[in-house]
């Protein structure tokens, strides 16, 4: 019988907690009661935002670390995390959308908490554009590292949009009357949906930095290889 990794595991796991996360979004979480059946979306939009911006948080520790250490593992880990974290704030933006279309009757404003995210989506594709630039691969990892930490100045911003910009249209969730609390069931629903995207985020972020780290190796592999080629033979001069 074959061996199964813990990695595929994790992420078999990550998998069927992010299946049974929808179920409990339609059936157990309870309806908002202003904005109704759109705001179970919540569920899905606030794991994708928060785990976008723990990814461009790993993307800062992980650049610093290289900086200071300079080994490689670090800059593969930043490169994980700022894909990740590029994906993920694409959903983020697109959930949000959809939110928008019907608690604002419009698919976009120029809210500040969308604003700062779009800018920080721009922000980190160009990180990733950077990556690709034909740069030796030290140059190429100093410079994206750099950017890396200088653009994660942006994350705050996202996160605090809403209380450094009050005048924000962004939903709030109303229950009862206490406004912008979250009835014991809404709660339950958002923590097994943050630990589900949590689960399959590692699997697929620890994936990815292998394949990152064996394509270090092949490149390493062939750069000898090359370097033995073009050295040239030494001549018998007896």
């Amino acid at each position: 019988m074959p061996r199964i990794s813990p990695l595929a595991l994790m992420a078999l796991l990550g998998g069927l907690l992010m299946a049974a996360s929808h179920p409990v979004i339609l059936l157990y979480a309870p309806l908002e009661e202003q904005m109704g059946i759109i705001q179970k979306i919540f569920y899905l939009h606030l794991p994708l935002a928060w785990w976008g911006l723990f990814s461009f948080f790993l993307v800062f520790i992980a650049s610093l670390l290289f900086l200071i250490r300079r080994d490689y593992f670090w800059d593969t880990l930043a490169e994980a995390g700022a894909e990740a974290g590029l994906v993920l704030a694409a959903l983020t933006l697109v959930t949000g959308m959809i939110w928008a279309r019907v608690s604002w009757n419009t698919w976009w404003t120029w809210d500040p908490r969308l604003s700062t995210t779009l800018i920080l989506s721009f922000i980190y594709a160009g990180y990733m554009l950077t990556r690709g630039l034909d740069f030796s691969r030290e140059r190429r990892a100093l410079i994206s590292a750099a950017l890396g930490i200088v653009a994660f100045l942006d994350v705050p911003l996202v996160f605090f949009s809403a209380k450094l910009w009050p005048q924000t249209m962004h939903p709030q969730v109303v229950t009862g009357p206490k406004a912008g609390g979250l009835e014991p069931e809404m709660k339950l629903t958002l923590f097994f949906c943050l630990a589900a995207f949590g689960v399959f985020w590692a699997a697929l972020l620890i994936l990815r930095c292998r394949l990152g780290l064996a394509a270090n190796r092949l490149e390493g592999l062939r750069a000898r290889l090359a370097l033995k080629e073009n050295t040239p033979k030494e001549q018998d001069h007896g």
